[in-house]
């Protein structure tokens, strides 16, 4: 597969790298960027941590309001940020922010026009670590993790393919998609009127169900704009109690949505990652 390099910055010892691809899973052109620490070489693969990002943003939010490079060469793990959706011209959209091109929702559609396209679940979980995994000197250890509608995506994506990850966290992730109006959006756009497929791509509907777990860490400001009509991280707690899901929920008072709320917690998110990495 031929991948295209857009852009080179060195960062703390390692690199920060832009490309571009046929994504052959999505129909069009994609986008993403990688961090490689210093200690990655062709003989010293080192284990990735994906970042599925929110509402309206590309690869570039989390590598350039994070300062998740920084914990991510000291301990030797690679960073990959996928963009939100398919884009480009011919691919379907929407005037509003939160559907089309920009909110892609980690998920495959079902309906036309955006089934041609928005086939986001594929990419992430299987088309986009192949090509990492054959390009670059990474191993086949991955953790996942996200912000808003990239956190419910992590939480999803993560618990339906627990073999897969070994760790996921979340910033303020979308956590009861089907009782909250961007999910419901989405959703109806994406899946249709068939409401039983939507608990499949519902974070708290699969924490209350699934069987083998996938360790997992929630962060949520308490000053967040959303909390209360779109997050609704209560109802991801009481899945969690109810099926014994080994779910850490922080909670931080003054917080709100953005990469400042990020950025002062995201060493804790890789340190988290980088134990249950070691043991996979």
């Amino acid at each position: 597969m031929t991948i295209e390099c857009l852009s080179t910055n060195k960062m703390f010892g390692g690199w920060h790298k832009q490309y571009s691809h046929q994504a052959k899973s999505l129909n069009c052109s994609m986008r993403f960027a990688i961090y490689l620490p210093p200690q990655a070489s062709s003989s010293h693969k080192v284990p990735v941590l994906y970042w599925l990002s929110g509402l309206t943003c590309t690869d570039e939010n989390v590598m350039q309001k994070s300062g998740i490079q920084r914990i991510a060469a000291e301990l030797g793990i690679a960073i990959v940020a996928p963009d939100t959706s398919p884009r480009g011209e011919g691919v379907a959209d929407d005037d509003g922010y939160d559907l089309g091109q920009g909110a892609g929702f980690y998920l495959n559609a079902s309906q036309a026009p955006w089934n041609r396209h928005y086939q986001m679940y594929d990419y992430i979980v299987d088309e986009l670590p192949a090509l990492i995994e054959a390009t670059f000197p990474v191993s086949n250890k991955r953790a996942i993790a996200g912000h808003s509608m990239g956190g419910h995506g992590a939480l999803t994506i993560a618990m339906k393919n627990p073999q897969r990850y070994s760790s996921v966290s979340a910033f303020s992730p979308i956590s009861n998609p089907i009782n909250c109006p961007w999910g419901q959006k989405a959703f109806s756009a994406y899946l249709g009127d068939d409401k039983e497929s939507w608990r499949e791509h519902d974070a708290s509907e699969l924490m209350r169900n699934v069987k083998q777990f996938v360790p997992a860490r929630v962060d949520q400001g308490e000053a967040d704009n959303f909390l209360e009509q779109q997050l609704k991280p209560d109802t991801l707690v009481l899945a969690a109690k109810s099926n014994g899901y080994p779910l850490e929920l922080n909670r931080h008072e003054g917080y709100d949505h953005s990469y400042y709320f990020i950025s002062s917690f995201i060493e804790q998110h890789l340190r988290f990652h980088y134990e249950h990495l070691l043991t996979a």
